[in-house]
C-alpha cells in the first residue's frame, strides 16, 4: 500500500508556503499531511494531497518545481513506545529510513515513511502485523 507524496521546492522567502496552500485550496485539493525542511536558500515542502495529479498540474502551471515519490503510511497506536517498536522492526531488517514525518489523531498516529527499500519495508511491516494505510484512507482523515 503505497501513497503518493509530492515534494515542492520553495524559495526561502516569506509567503511561499501560503501561496501553495492557497493555490491548492482554490482548486479543491486538500493537504492531508505535510512537512517543511529548509536551509538558508530554499525549502522542500513534502505533502500528501487528495488529488495528486491535479496538484501537480496546478503547481507546475504556477512555475513550481514538483516531484512525486512513493511513501508508506504506517498507522500505530498513539501511545508511548508504539513508534519505537515499529521502528525496531524496520531497523532489525536492515532497512534505512531516508525521512519520515507524522501526525496523530486521537488514539492513532499516522507515520509517513520514505525507506530506501519500499517493498522490503512494506513486507516486514505486514509480516509483523503492523497496519499500513492506503492513500484513499489518508484522504478520509
Amino acid at each position: 500500500m503505497l501513497t503518493k507524496q509530492l515534494s515542492i521546492f520553495l524559495e526561502n522567502k516569506r509567503g511561499r508556503f501560503t501561496e501553495v496552500a492557497k493555490l491548492l485550496g482554490e482548486e479543491g485539493v486538500n493537504m492531508t499531511a505535510f512537512t517543511v525542511s529548509e536551509n538558508s536558500d530554499f525549502g522542500i515542502l513534502r505533502l500528501i494531497v487528495s488529488d495528486t495529479e491535479k496538484a501537480i498540474r496546478v503547481l507546475r502551471d504556477h512555475q513550481y518545481a514538483v516531484t512525486e515519490a512513493n511513501v508508506i503510511c504506517l498507522r500505530c497506536p498513539n501511545i508511548p513506545g508504539a513508534l519505537g517498536r515499529a521502528m525496531d522492526v524496520i531497523s532489525r531488517s536492515g532497512i534505512f529510513i531516508e525521512y519520515m514525518y507524522a501526525f496523530s489523531e486521537g488514539d492513532s498516529a499516522n507515520v509517513i515513511i520514505r525507506p530506501d527499500n519500499l517493498n522490503a519495508c512494506m513486507e516486514v511491516l505486514k509480516a509483523n502485523k503492523l497496519e499500513l494505510l492506503a492513500a484513499s484512507d489518508l484522504y478520509k482523515l
